[in-house]
């Protein structure tokens, strides 16, 4: 996907921060390439799994900074993972964290996953990594202010850092098949916006190139955005399982959760040109329906 030879002895060492599903499959790539990986884990439970994994864990907790472990955050880039609490419009885990770093044991770089949900609604139009942002949730007016936090701090420090701003993931296990299975209804097709996605494995491969070349903002999608209905009745026929009834816009209001009733206001088409171009980045998945055929749930 990308020539890594002049990378692989000055990336020897990554620190993964919040290392769930995406930070596990970035690591998994790391390890391929002979990289050692250390990751920060919430849980000792879930630091026991990781070590089983070959990583080096480390167990702390981001909302009590003054308990935090002494991290290797000098050794190689940091892949920032941690989502900002579940409330408020600012990330003061991430804030946490960059207060650990010293000028004299910065990283080479920093990645941070954030949202496409920065742009806020564009009524359909296309948005580019230079478009004007206007987030219209809580949920994303936190992502923003972690990126403008972390370009604070990189004219503070100078240590380079790269933005990933995100469409819907998704891949195995992440798909949602249980709600199908519930009969939840979606939203009818005339009344719905754009959405856009990348799966998982190609979300985690940009991540990696982006450590290896990426500076500045990224918009992270497959280039093909569709609707959320057109998702849900791809991933209904992908198991067997009857399409789910389509309502209005209204009717949704009262049946779905607020969460999903955000998603469903906005609509936005991502151009990804500067991910493909400038990461050098050759999706596995470049569209729904390829992603689609490589996941399998029971």
């Amino acid at each position: 996907m990308w020539p890594i030879s002049a990378w692989s002895k000055t990336l020897e060492t990554v620190l993964i921060i919040g290392c769930g599903d995406i930070g596990r499959r970035v690591a998994t790539l790391c390890r391929q390439r002979g990289w050692q990986v250390n990751a920060l884990a919430r849980q000792a439970v879930t630091a026991t799994q990781l070590s089983a994994q070959g990583l080096t864990a480390y167990v702390g907790d981001l909302d009590q900074p003054d308990k935090l472990p002494a991290l290797p955050t000098a050794a190689g880039p940091i892949f920032y993972f941690a989502p900002p609490p579940p409330h408020g419009v600012d990330d003061p885990r991430l804030h946490a964290f960059l207060s650990t770093i010293s000028s004299q044991a910065s990283p080479r770089k920093i990645i941070y996953i954030s949202t496409s949900g920065v742009y806020g609604d564009r009524q359909g139009a296309w948005v580019t990594e230079d478009s004007p942002v206007k987030p219209n949730t809580d949920r994303a007016r936190r992502r923003l202010a972690a990126e403008m936090l972390l370009r604070d701090w990189e004219q503070h420090c100078g240590t380079p850092v790269v933005i990933l701003r995100v469409g819907g993931i998704y891949g195995p296990g992440r798909l949602p098949v249980e709600r199908l299975r519930r009969g939840t209804p979606v939203l009818r097709e005339r009344d719905c916006g754009y959405t856009n996605r990348i799966h998982a494995d190609d979300l985690a491969a940009v991540c990696v190139a982006a450590a290896m070349r990426g500076h500045g903002i990224y918009n992270v999608s497959d280039g093909h955005p569709s609707t959320m209905t057109d998702y849900f009745n791809k991933v209904a026929e992908l198991y067997g399982l009857p399409p789910p009834a389509q309502i209005s816009f209204d009717r949704a209001q009262s049946l779905l959760s607020p969460e999903m009733m955000s998603y469903l206001a906005e609509s936005r088409r991502m151009d990804n040109h500067r991910m493909l171009n400038d990461l050098g980045v050759n999706l596995r998945y470049p569209t729904l329906n390829e992603g689609l055929a490589s996941c399998t749930e029971p």
